[in-house]
């Protein structure tokens, strides 16, 4: 049971910033297959698509396959299979997109009970296919047309709802049960939740939701995040040391060439935020006793994410640490 249940990867799948805050707290990143990360303003920012989803409520297989091919993504959810049917179409894709990727994790999403045999018991190349387990935003949940025993010897991945529900789910899919089902084995699961709820000025917690007014958007998606990972890492439903994509592949942020100056009160995530070289020269080509200093005198500091702020001031250092949740994340400082 304790196997069964540990995910392989859990995903979040939204735009930069949030993205970059997933990737770098273990999380899956990716988009849906007619979105983008939005991250290429970025000049040290790649957060890469590692999970395709596609868009259920408009579907395009021909569209899909396209994006797919062009990303190369390590997880790729196919299609919602609402008839016998379908089931059959997106298994032939995901027999092609195997036979072009063996070592990808293809997901089908059963929407009729016919279609979780049809997906479960595909011949394809290498390991099986897995079956979605619809939870989220979808109109037809797994449990309006299927009773848990029929997931159960299958692999599984747990689509959308919070981490509450989702273990619930998790339970009953793999815990003993009088007939002696096998356990389902729990491939992995997903949720965008909290960023569309920080909107409303809560985080999710360990505890339920919490009120989180006096954080910034980002700010709030963090710490849902952070709470998330310890949520399944008290269940041992997070996946094991070296396995998550910031242990097995290169930082979604980069450091910097040259330590850049840190935008007094403005956006970080624009790419030019002080404007024309002759707004530099004002704002920080000059000294006096209480500063701004010239570069060659500023306090240089890099951060556990990758980033390097040089600032002009003490008081613009406070400013944006205390506003990018940076207190505590300092790896080195020079003065």
């Amino acid at each position: 049971m304790e196997v069964a249940r540990r995910a392989e990867y859990i995903g979040f799948l939204h735009r930069a910033p949030f993205a970059t805050e997933a990737y770098a707290l273990g999380f899956v990143t990716g988009a849906r297959e007619d979105c983008r990360i939005q991250d290429s303003h970025l000049r040290n920012v790649d957060v890469p698509i590692l999970m395709l989803d596609n868009d259920f409520n408009r579907p395009d297989l021909d569209r899909y396959l396209t994006r797919f091919r062009e990303v190369e993504p390590e997880i790729g959810v196919v299609g919602d299979a609402r008839t016998p049917e379908e089931a059959h179409t997106f298994v032939d894709a995901a027999r092609e997109l195997k036979s072009d990727y063996p070592d990808a994790t293809i997901i089908i999403v059963p929407k009729c009970r016919e279609a979780i045999d049809i997906v479960a018991n595909a011949d394809i190349p290498g390991e099986s296919l897995v079956l979605g387990y619809a939870m989220g935003r979808s109109n037809i949940k797994a449990w309006h047309f299927s009773d848990i025993a029929n997931w159960r010897g299958h692999r599984v991945h747990l689509l959308g709802a919070s981490p509450t529900k989702q273990w619930r789910v998790i339970q009953e899919l793999t815990q003993p049960n009088l007939t002696g089902d096998p356990p389902a084995d729990i491939i992995g699961l997903d949720w965008n939740g909290p960023q569309g709820i920080a909107y409303k000025g809560e985080s999710w917690s360990r505890d339920g939701w919490q009120d989180a007014d006096f954080l910034t958007i980002r700010e709030t998606v963090r710490r849902s995040l952070r709470e998330m990972r310890a949520f399944w890492e008290e269940r041992g439903v997070w996946p094991a040391e070296g396995k998550t994509p910031i242990e097995r592949l290169d930082p979604a942020v980069k450091e910097p060439d040259d330590p850049i100056w840190a935008a007094n009160g403005g956006d970080l995530s624009d790419p030019d935020p002080l404007g024309s070289p002759d707004e530099w020269a004002e704002l920080v080509d000059y000294e006096d006793e209480d500063g701004p200093y010239p570069i060659e005198q500023a306090i240089i500091v890099t951060y556990e994410d990758g980033r390097t702020f040089a600032y002009r001031t003490q008081t613009e250092r406070n400013y944006v640490e205390y506003h990018e949740g940076l207190w505590d994340e300092v790896v080195d400082e020079r003065p």
